[in-house]
């Protein structure tokens, strides 16, 4: 039990159904959406449709999903890849004529067709019940009629002032006089209040096929893009095969390739066979994750791309042996020199949206424009701000990652499901792009290994050796003893820009029929039911 003179949050508890997002009224909404007779299914759009407007630096109508869900709470999962595709136009050797080898943010080219509006309509034709006006109906009144702008979201807001400000209709739209608006101010969208109500009444093809897309590829053509009406109209998404690993007596569930749920696996197949016991922040524990992750995430680097367009060998990646030996590299003296990776693109935003309805239904839900405000870009008149997913490409002939006509690019956000004797025990995200694999692995450690509550272990300090760079970025409050200790083994700490990602979970305790939510103190949100 939680110290109650020490700031911090209880876990929430509820029987009947429960959300947990990164922002207030995402969370109501949700619960608004289960009490008037919705399921987890709706109840998650409804939270990403709000979200979309009220968080919209971190995510948007014009980025990619991915999702789980369990039907009754079992464990015959079904997994969704809702990752945007390259133009048919798109290859290394074009792009390379054309004098790119290497994808900037606000380029046209970091621009994959989004993905998640194919992802939402094709989950809730499958899965849902209300009508998509009844689920949006939240959002929509937000955009058209205001919303209050709250800490965190203003925060990331203010640092993307001359990413907004490159666009017209962004700087338009998203910024007041030129600046982001405060926390506390009321902002409107009502462009992206007609997008949403065009998806509700007609659904995918509103998105996908005439006005909206013309508006969006002749944007994108207009900065250089090689976007085709087909390549919009053409677009779907996946229902694919979830992977799985065991982890202490339950089995670990996430999205297979071209995402970075086999890494969040591999990491903790390197710690499982290490010991955990007394303070899970001692200095060899902290040394143990920051190494697993390192050697994971390099590796990652070099095999992971869209498996449909070259395979990705999960069996390996999840192997004992592999496991072994990577694990064997590890020193507790002294710190790993890091290993390069291929595709140094900074960790950035995404919201992480967990659901359990009354039934037991499950949805692990997570939605990201990838930056902050994705590539910056917005189509007239839509309110669609265009991710810039495509960034993580590589411009390198042969590359499994490599950019190419209708290929996807490695994906960082993974939500993940724990199980345990055929039913669901935890839906859960971890926010954050490139940390989302530590930091699932460095969860699940904390609760499954540990035995914290899983409050406490989103409050934990967070520590995360950044791809493409020698050093660790550490949060303010990882004790001074053992900063000092792991920079005498060698680490290169940093302090990192902002708070580390960010997390909800959901444990569904089916013997006493209780639900137990956690919301990370990192971002505006919290667990709520009834």
């Amino acid at each position: 039990m939680r110290n109650f003179e020490k700031p911090g949050r209880s876990l929430a508890f509820a029987r009947n159904g429960m959300a947990a997002t990164s922002h207030a009224a995402a969370t109501l909404a949700a619960v608004n959406v289960l009490a008037a007779g919705g399921n987890a299914m709706d109840a998650a759009l409804a939270a990403c449709a709000v979200q979309c407007v009220v968080e919209p630096g971190s995510t948007g109508v014009g980025g990619d999903c991915f999702a789980l869900y369990s039907r009754g709470g079992t464990d015959d999962i079904v997994a969704y890849d809702g990752s945007g595709w390259a133009p048919a136009q798109a290859s290394v050797e074009r792009l390379q004529q054309l004098g790119v080898n290497a994808i900037e943010r606000h380029s046209p080219h970091a621009v994959t067709v989004p993905g998640a509006v194919h992802a939402w309509t094709t989950l809730h034709r499958d899965h849902g019940r209300l009508p998509l006006r009844d689920i949006f109906a939240p959002a929509i009144r937000y955009a058209e009629e205001g919303y209050a702008v709250t800490p965190r979201s203003s925060s990331d807001w203010a640092h993307e002032v001359d990413t907004l400000a490159r666009d017209a209709e962004a700087r338009a739209t998203m910024l007041v006089d030129g600046a982001a608006p405060p926390q506390g101010t009321v902002h409107r969208q009502p462009h992206l209040a007609n997008t949403l109500r065009l998806i509700a009444e007609q659904g995918r093809d509103a998105f996908y096929r005439g006005p909206l897309a013309e508006k969006m590829v002749a944007h994108l053509r207009a900065h250089g893009g090689l976007h085709t009406l087909d390549d919009f109209a053409d677009y779907h998404g996946d229902y694919v095969t979830p992977i799985r690993a065991s982890f202490r007596g339950y089995d670990v569930v996430e999205c297979p390739p071209a995402g970075q749920g086999v890494i969040a696996l591999m990491i903790l197949k390197i710690l499982e066979k290490c010991a955990a016991e007394g303070d899970p922040l001692d200095a060899d524990r902290i040394h143990l994750e920051v190494e697993a992750a390192k050697l994971a995430y390099s590796v990652r680097d070099a095999v992971l791309g869209d498996s449909r367009h070259g395979k990705v060998d999960v069996d390996w990646l999840l192997s004992d042996a592999l496991a072994d030996e990577l694990r064997g590299r590890i020193d507790l003296a002294r710190a790993l020199p890091s290993a390069p990776p291929l595709t140094p693109v900074e960790h950035k935003d995404t919201v992480y949206i967990t659901v359990v309805d009354k039934d037991r239904n499950c949805v692990s839900f997570i939605n990201s424009l990838f930056h902050p405000f994705g590539s910056g870009l917005m189509a007239p008149g839509t309110g669609v701000l265009l991710h810039n997913r495509g960034q993580s490409f590589v411009v390198e002939a042969g590359h499994p990652n490599a950019i190419g006509p209708r290929k996807r690019p490695m994906h960082t956000i993974i939500p993940g499901m724990v199980t345990q004797g055929g039913l669901v025990r935890m839906s859960f995200g971890v926010m954050g792009g490139h940390y989302q694999a530590m930091g699932h692995a460095h969860f699940l450690s904390k609760v499954l290994h540990y035995g914290v509550d899983m409050q406490s272990a989103m409050d934990l300090p967070r520590i995360f050796p950044r791809p493409g760079t020698d050093s660790v970025e550490v949060e303010s409050t990882m004790p001074a003893s053992v900063c000092a200790e792991l920079s005498g083994r060698g680490f290169r700490l940093a302090q990192p820009s902002s708070a580390i990602g960010g997390s909800q979970a959901i444990w569904i305790d089916w013997e006493q029929g209780v639900l137990m939510g956690a919301s990370d103190h990192r971002k505006d949100g919290c667990a709520l039911g009834y």
